[in-house]
C-alpha cells in the first residue's frame, strides 16, 4: 500500500527498463566542468552499477564527455544498451575479486555505485557480501591497478532520523537498518584507505534521486492518478530530493575537481520540504488531486509487523514493511552547502521542472 523507498541509497538498482538518458524530457547537459578539474573529456572510467538507474545517466555523460568507459554488469541482457559503446563490460557478481581486477585493469578512475537493494525477503548476509565485501573487492583491485581517484556512492541513511534540520557531513551516524548498517561499514573501509595510497578518495552522499528512467517511484504517481495514494501520518516530517541530471553533475564534479581528496559531500536538490508538501508537488505534475484518505501511522506499522512475521519465515516479500512506513517518520533535510563551496556544485533543475519531466517520460513511454 505504501510506496516509497528509500531513493539514493540504492544505485546500483537494476531499474529494468531503458534509462531514460536519451528520452525527449532530458534535460541538457549541466553547465561544463571547465575550471579546477583533473581530467576534460578523457581517460578511462570503470563503473560498478552502470546499468542502475544513476549508473546508466552517469555512464551516458561519460561517454558524451569522452571517457572510455569499462562497465561492471549483472547479466548481458541488462548491458545490451552499452553493448559497442563503452571500451569494456564485464558481467560478474561485486564481490567476484578476479572480476573487479579485470574491470579496473587500465582505469584511471572509478565510480563504485553498486549496493544491495533492501528487500524484507532477502538473506541477511546478502548486504554483507555485496555491500562490504563487493566494495572491499572494487576497492582493493583500484589500489593494486593504481587508480588515480576512487569515488564511492554511499548513502544519506547512514544519518538515520534526523534530529536537527538539516543535517550535514558532520552529522552523527545513526543507521537504523541492516542495509545502512552495511553502507556505514562499507563507507568507512573506503575510508580506510583515504591518505595510505596515492589513489584519491571522494564519498558521495545522495540524496532521494528521481527523473526519466526511475522505475521506483512509477507505483507513488500510478496511485495518485488512480486516486488510491493514502497518507499515513502527519507527513510533516522533510524529504530531500534531487533530479538525475543534477546528481549526475555531482557525480562529475566529485571525479573532476581537484584538492578535494579525503573529503564527503551530501548533494541533494536546492531545496528540501515536508514531505506531504512533496506529495502536492507530484501530484500537480500529473495532474491529480491531493489524496484525501489519511490513516494513523500506528496502524500502518502494526500491520507491517504482523504481515513480516507471516511472510519473512515463508520467503515472501512483504507487500508492507516496517522500513517504508518508517519512511513516513524519518526527517530527511540536509544542507549541501560543501558541496557548493568545495565543488562548485549547483542543483539546476527545480523540483517543480523534475517531476514535470519525470511525468512527460513515464508517459512517452506507456508507463501512465
Amino acid at each position: 500500500m505504501t510506496i516509497f523507498e528509500e531513493q539514493g541509497v540504492a544505485t546500483g538498482a537494476e531499474s529494468g527498463v531503458k534509462s531514460g538518458v536519451d528520452s525527449k524530457v532530458q534535460s541538457e547537459v549541466q553547465s561544463e566542468v571547465t575550471s579546477g578539474v583533473l581530467v576534460k573529456g578523457k581517460g578511462r572510467v570503470a563503473i560498478t552499477g552502470a546499468t542502475g538507474f544513476l549508473g546508466s545517466h552517469l555512464t551516458e555523460r561519460l561517454l558524451k564527455d569522452g571517457y572510455e568507459v569499462s562497465i561492471l554488469a549483472r547479466s548481458e541482457e541488462k548491458a545490451a544498451q552499452f553493448t559497442g559503446r563503452v571500451h569494456n563490460i564485464v558481467i560478474a557478481d561485486i564481490a567476484d575479486r578476479a572480476a573487479m581486477v579485470k574491470l579496473v585493469e587500465g582505469a584511471d578512475y572509478v565510480f563504485h555505485l553498486v549496493s544491495n537493494f533492501r528487500t524484507a525477503s532477502g538473506p541477511p548476509e546478502s548486504y554483507h557480501k555485496i555491500n562490504v565485501e563487493g566494495t572491499k573487492a572494487v576497492v582493493d583491485a583500484a589500489l593494486a591497478a593504481g587508480v588515480k581517484r576512487f569515488v564511492h556512492c554511499a548513502t544519506i541513511g547512514v544519518h538515520g532520523n534526523v534530529k536537527s534540520s538539516p543535517a550535514d557531513e558532520n552529522t552523527a551516524y545513526a543507521p537504523g537498518d541492516l542495509y545502512q548498517e552495511t553502507k556505514l561499514e562499507a563507507q568507512q573501509y573506503v575510508e580506510s584507505v583515504i591518505g595510505k595510497t596515492e589513489m584519491e578518495v571522494v564519498i558521495v552522499r545522495p540524496c532521494s534521486m528521481y527523473g526519466p528512467g526511475d522505475m521506483r517511484m512509477l507505483k507513488m504517481f500510478r496511485m495518485l492518478a488512480k486516486k488510491t495514494f493514502l497518507i499515513i501520518g502527519p507527513c510533516q516530517e522533510n524529504f530531500h530530493a534531487v533530479y538525475i541530471d543534477d546528481i549526475v553533475d555531482g557525480f562529475m564534479l566529485a571525479l573532476t575537481k581537484e584538492n578535494v581528496s579525503g573529503e564527503t559531500f551530501l548533494i541533494g536538490g536546492d531545496k528540501y520540504l515536508p514531505l506531504i508538501d512533496y506529495i502536492k508537488v507530484v501530484a500537480d505534475a500529473e495532474g491529480a488531486p491531493m489524496p484525501w484518505l489519511k490513516f494513523p501511522y500506528w496502524f500502518f506499522y502494526s500491520a507491517a509487523v504482523v504481515i513480516e512475521s507471516i511472510c519473512v519465515p515463508l520467503k515472501i516479500e512483504p507487500p508492507l514493511h516496517r522500513r517504508r512506513v518508517r519512511f513516513y517518520k524519518n526527517n530527511r533535510a540536509f544542507n549541501i552547502q560543501k558541496a557548493r563551496d568545495q565543488l562548485g556544485y549547483s542543483p539546476k533543475v527545480s523540483l517543480e521542472e523534475g517531476m514535470k519531466r519525470t511525468v512527460a517520460w513515464y508517459k512517452e513511454n506507456g508507463f501512465l
